[in-house]
């Protein structure tokens, strides 16, 4: 943990501003049951907070800490004992696996909350501004121990490490840049290729002697499979900038080009039985991207 004078430096929080928070602490304490019940109803809106708080008895003692740490906020003692005190609320964060996000998210609230009953107190603009910076300052510096505690865990994971595990790791994380810029110039082919078959087939419909009704279906097919390649590139940018694999685009790419086929193959009675099989993949491949996206609802919710 960082020493705890030189955090206070870093976020210019002064004597003054102690004394000030010091002095909002009888109000805030007039409001910490309020707090608490708005507290919980913002939380239990998390979906798993539940698998964190198992029964009544733990939800209550945790009502009584957060109680005592929203008061303590304003004790205008902020020493070494007092940060010890928040690193180790952060620690058992870690411990329960409390993902970061609900931390932060949590965070918003207490901010939101506070920051409403010093506007709802407004005596005096100089006076205001000063609550509001110390409130801000004490809030921000509370986040940023509790969360350096996961930090902390990331960095002794890695540094555990052995030097050749940390190469390896390294190495796979440089080649899996460098498929991934693949991945994405492939897509790019694979459009150009979509707006090929595309044009092709708006050719074939004015141009040949192939029947009206499968040359529209077969341009909507085209259209179809244009329309998930570029879906899929959308995914992929995405995916680039930070967010998980795609699977799912890439089911409904598979889905495209084989409902593309049944369009063209409905107007012939002797592929039956090739419609047949091509219908049975694409259901089966329907339910793996239903199956996708119930996993990826429940990550979100996690």
């Amino acid at each position: 943990m960082k020493e705890y004078s030189q955090l206070k430096e870093h976020y210019k929080f002064s004597k003054e501003e102690a004394l000030i928070l010091k002095k909002l602490q009888p109000r805030m304490e007039n409001l910490a049951d309020t707090f608490i019940d708005e507290f919980y109803d913002y939380i239990w809106g998390f979906g798993k907070t539940a698998s964190y708080l198992k029964n009544t008895d733990v939800i209550n003692r945790h009502k009584i800490k957060i109680k005592a740490w929203f008061i303590n906020l304003f004790s205008g003692q902020y020493d070494m004992s007092y940060f010890l005190y928040l690193y180790k609320i952060g620690e058992i964060h870690v411990r329960i696996g409390l993902p970061t996000h609900y931390v932060n998210s949590a965070f918003t609230f207490v901010r939101t909350f506070i920051l409403k009953s010093i506007e709802e107190n407004f005596e005096n603009k100089e006076q205001h501004v000063k609550e509001i910076n110390a409130i801000e300052k004490i809030i921000d510096m509370n986040l940023d121990v509790l969360t350096s505690s996961y930090r902390e865990e990331e960095l002794g994971k890695f540094l555990s490490l052995s030097s050749s595990e940390k190469g390896i790791l390294s190495s796979l994380k440089k080649f899996n840049s460098y498929i991934n810029y693949f991945l994405a110039l492939a897509l790019g082919l694979v459009a150009f290729f979509a707006i090929g078959l595309f044009v092709y087939d708006i050719y074939l419909l004015f141009f040949t002697d192939i029947k009206i009704e499968k040359g529209i279906l077969t341009v909507l097919g085209s259209l179809l499979v244009l329309w998930a390649a570029i879906e899929l590139i959308h995914e992929e940018i995405k995916h680039l900038q930070g967010s998980g694999f795609a699977i799912g685009a890439f089911i409904m790419l598979a889905m495209a080009a084989l409902i593309r086929k049944v369009l063209i193959y409905s107007l012939s009675s002797e592929k039956a039985s090739e419609l047949l099989i091509i219908a049975i993949v694409i259901v089966a491949l329907a339910v793996s991207y239903w199956l996708v996206g119930i996993k990826k609802k429940d990550s979100y919710n996690q």
